[in-house]
């Protein structure tokens, strides 16, 4: 064995297969992809704010802690307040009505009638109550409770004030009652005041009643006393209108009690008799009517029988001496003679008539005369009444008007005179609807402070500012803490999570145990990576980062040593030439930049390490112009020669921002892993690193997530992972050493 060959250490057997990765395996993303924004704030669901909390758990704890002592401080100096409690009920108003005939003149209001109880509600808190229960109980003048000085009107206004801040009510729900309350440091005060509250809102309501039925009292004695004047005035302008038009009015009314038109004046009545008359003239003449007719008839058969021969004679010369006057005329003496035939053959026939109808005829005849002619006088009298009692219609048009405006003067006048005597009897006597259900008595136990309460709220207030707080410091702490962040914010895949270890040990004394969480994390990133393109893992792969302290040099080691136990020919390049990861003590004769200063060949700088089939070519002597140098043609050249020589090669860069060394060495490598801090690594800052690789030409095949807090953040594979600090606060990653010599060649 060459002496400058260094065995591999002897370590774990190799597991074939790499165990628990959660996360998804993606493809590399185009180098050509346009810049983007972070995505900022707080993601506000339930993992999230777990994480946030979870994160924050001291500062939650801290100001839980502190509330519950704030709680119990302020509950031992607070002065203990008493208070005392009285039941009101409120009965509804009954409300009064005008009486009438058949009773029924007083009506209760709505039992619950919300407006009513909210009158009362407002009563029970008025000012006005409350001086009143100041001037009832002198309070005024009790230094306890209100101590100091001046005049007696500013006092009692000031206690009617400390009343109304102290007093509450509370109306039960479904009912008419509601309780009232005081709280004092005096309990035997509280329910002093709490008692004179319900006494004095009774004396209150009692008062208002009685001043109401004062009002109505003195309102009713005007209007009565209005009334009665018109009254007067209408009845005497009813009298002046009947004398000027000489109207007068007997009582007559009807059945119903109204009057019966007409028959209420001296025409109205002397037409109704006069009708009455007349009809019964008129009876009369058609009875004697009737009687003349039947004599007559009852005459006609005798008369005719007796005078049949001249009548018969008479018909015989008429015909003749019609015959003959077509012939003569009536002055011929023929003519002359038949002519006083015919006159005397009729005085005849009348002197038979007369003689046989007699003295009977003559009678009835006089009777029938005499009736017709009291008809027509009785017709006559009723023509000129009915004129007359037209006119009177048109004159008692306004006297009925003026007399309706007397009866409705009337009764309005007697309703009010029977309401004013109801007031009269029934104003000073009455009953509160307000009663006492319950008197306060002394408290026996202070109200206020309540200690397990106050604790309760101390907890609540702690839990809800250590929650607010920790929610604004994850908000205003926006770095990149989950996988999903990975994903979201940078747009990258996320091939991995890596715990952060326990203990303090360095981390390859971590990965000697393949069983271990962090081993097992880098199992499931490198068999992530053999997914990232068609080929498997890039041949050239650079492991850098937004900034210093992210874990890339542990990556870069856990990855170089999981590779080479696959069989892998693995050669791990230290290009940080400014503050290397991987010292070996020869850095000033042999390593990269001495490399990328002349044309040695590869082979004469590379060491062999502990470890089989793993290989390292340091960083060399730190060069005064890193970018200078990474940026010269020499680099491609000794990449490529380390890829025609090496199955896989892994490149440990310098952090991103503020460099120009690690976009050059993406743009000459075939692929770039990005390694983030959990928590740390800010948005914008891995949004710029992105930017900066992707813009000279890397090839960026995802990130990895390292120090990850699996409690904090709610992702785990089952792992306990615990946090470890990887030494103070600013300094260089050193934990990671590899014992190199010389290649033997």
């Amino acid at each position: 064995m060459s002496k400058n060959h260094i065995e591999p250490m002897a370590g774990p057997p190799l597991w074939p297969v790499a165990a628990g990765h959660r996360g998804e395996v993606a493809f590399p993303v185009d180098p050509g992809q346009q810049s983007y924004k972070a995505v900022g704030g707080l993601d506000l669901n339930f993992e999230s704010l777990w994480r946030a909390i979870w994160e924050w758990r001291w500062l939650v704890a801290a100001a839980v802690a502190l509330s519950l002592a704030a709680a119990v401080v302020i509950t031992f100096l607070t002065t203990p307040l008493y208070r005392a409690e009285a039941t009101l009920e409120l009965n509804p108003p009954r409300v009064e009505v005008l009486s009438t005939s058949k009773g029924g003149g007083e009506t209760a209001a709505e039992a619950n009638d919300p407006r009513f109880l909210a009158t009362q509600y407002g009563l029970l808190a008025s000012k006005t109550l409350a001086l009143r229960v100041a001037q009832d109980l002198n309070l005024a003048s009790n230094q306890e409770f209100m101590p100091g000085e001046g005049d007696r009107a500013s006092r009692l206004k000031a206690a009617a004030g400390m009343l109304n801040a102290n007093f509450s009510l509370e109306p039960l729900p479904g009912s008419r009652l509601v309780r009232i309350s005081f709280v004092s440091a005096n309990p035997s005060l509280a329910a002093q005041i709490t008692n004179s509250y319900a006494d004095n809102f009774i004396n209150s309501n009692l008062e208002r009643r009685y001043e109401a039925s004062s009002y109505a009292r003195q309102f009713l004695e005007r209007q009565i006393a209005r009334l009665k004047t018109d009254l007067e005035a209408s009845e005497r302008q009813l009298v002046t209108y009947a004398q000027r038009q000489g109207l007068i009015t007997t009582a007559s009314v009807g059945k119903d009690g109204a009057s019966t038109g007409d028959t209420n004046s001296l025409e109205g009545a002397s037409l109704v008799a006069l009708n009455t008359a007349l009809a019964d003239a008129q009876s009369r003449r058609i009875a004697a009517e009737q009687r003349y007719r039947q004599a007559q008839s009852l005459n006609a058969g005798q008369v005719a029988e007796s005078t049949a021969a001249l009548r018969a004679e008479q018909a015989r010369l008429q015909a003749e001496y019609q015959e003959k006057l077509s012939t003569f005329r009536p002055e011929y003496p023929d003519m002359v003679r038949l002519r006083s035939r015919i006159d005397s053959i009729g005085s005849a026939l009348a002197r038979e008539t007369r003689t046989l109808s007699g003295g009977q005829a003559t009678s009835l005849a006089a009777q029938y005369r005499a009736a017709a002619a009291e008809e027509r006088t009785l017709q006559a009298r009723v023509a000129q009444l009915k004129g007359a009692v037209l006119s009177d219609r048109s004159d008692r048009i306004q006297y009925n008007i003026l007399q309706r405006e007397v009866d409705t003067n009337r009764s309005m006048y007697d309703a009010l005179l029977q309401r004013y005597k109801e007031v009269g009897v029934a104003g000073g006597v009455g009953t509160s609807n307000v009663s006492v259900v319950d008197r306060a008595e002394a408290p026996g136990g202070p109200y206020k402070p309540n200690l397990m309460l106050n604790v309760l709220i101390g907890l609540a207030l702690g839990l809800v500012g250590g929650i607010g707080a920790a929610l604004l410091l994850e908000f205003l702490n926006d770095t990149i803490k989950s996988p999903d962040d990975v994903r979201e914010k940078l747009r990258l895949p996320s091939l991995g999570v890596i715990p952060k270890k326990k203990g303090v040990e360095a981390i390859s004394e971590e990965l000697k145990d393949q069983t271990s969480a962090v081993s097992e994390a880098y199992f499931s990133l490198r068999t992530s990576l053999q997914f990232t393109s068609e080929t498997g893992v890039p041949k050239s792969l650079l492991i850098t980062s937004s900034r210093a302290a992210e874990g890339k040099s542990s990556t870069t080691l856990a990855l170089a040593q999981n590779f080479a136990r696959l069989g892998n020919s693995v050669l791990l390049i230290d290009s940080d030439l400014r503050k290397p990861a991987f010292v070996t003590g020869l850095e000033a004769n042999e390593g990269l930049s001495k490399l990328l200063s002349n044309t040695e060949a590869l082979a004469g700088h590379v060491l062999k390490t502990q470890h089989e089939n793993l290989s390292l070519l340091p960083c060399g002597p730190l060069p005064p112009n890193p970018a200078e140098l990474l940026a010269s043609p020499r680099l491609k050249a000794i990449i490529a020669e380390a890829m025609a020589n090496y199955d896989l090669v892994i490149i440990d860069g310098p952090p991103v921002l503020g460099l120009a060394d690690a976009p050059l060495l993406s743009a000459a490598c075939r692929g770039t892993l990005l390694v983030v801090e959990s928590g740390k690594t800010r948005t914008r800052a891995g949004i710029d690193a992105v930017n900066r690789l992707q813009s000279a030409g890397g090839n960026i095949v995802g990130a990895v997530l390292t120090k990850f807090r699996q409690q904090a953040h709610g992702y785990g594979y089952g792992y306990s992972y615990e946090p470890y600090r990887y030494g103070g606060v600013g300094t260089r990653e050193r934990e990671i050493k590899l014992i190199a010599q010389r290649a033997s060649e």
